[in-house]
């Protein structure tokens, strides 16, 4: 779910429920012909079955893939992902300020973000 205020209200051009985990909503920004996408998620735990997980991310990379590249596109929520601190392989999309090691999701969600840059 998202929780808007009356200026995000007012901004709000659309938005899209794609399944319990994602909904995706467009604002409009100050910029002409640029929307601010966010796309709102809720992945499954680590100890879900691939499957689950497999539909999930095949989901979000989908929704990923309809944003236009000009637009200001903005991933979040809970991805039960720890990404860890070792970001060899991933320089380019995340930092050395992890926790542990990185677990299945977190190797889920690096390839994600490394794939869409």
């Amino acid at each position: 779910a998202l929780m808007l205020s009356k200026v995000a209200r007012d901004a709000l051009v659309g938005w899209e429920s794609h399944g319990s985990r994602i909904i995706k909503a467009s604002f409009k920004t100050k910029k002409e012909g640029i929307l601010m996408n966010i796309i709102q998620c809720y992945a499954p735990t680590n100890d879900s079955n691939d499957e689950i997980k497999d539909q999930f991310y095949e989901r979000l990379q989908s929704i990923i893939e309809k944003c236009p590249r000009k637009d200001l596109t903005i991933l979040m929520g809970d991805l039960n992902a720890k990404v860890g601190i070792d970001n060899t392989g991933y320089e380019d999309i995340m930092g050395r300020h992890g926790l542990g090691e990185r677990n299945e999701n977190g190797e889920r969600f690096a390839n994600l973000c490394a794939f869409n840059k």
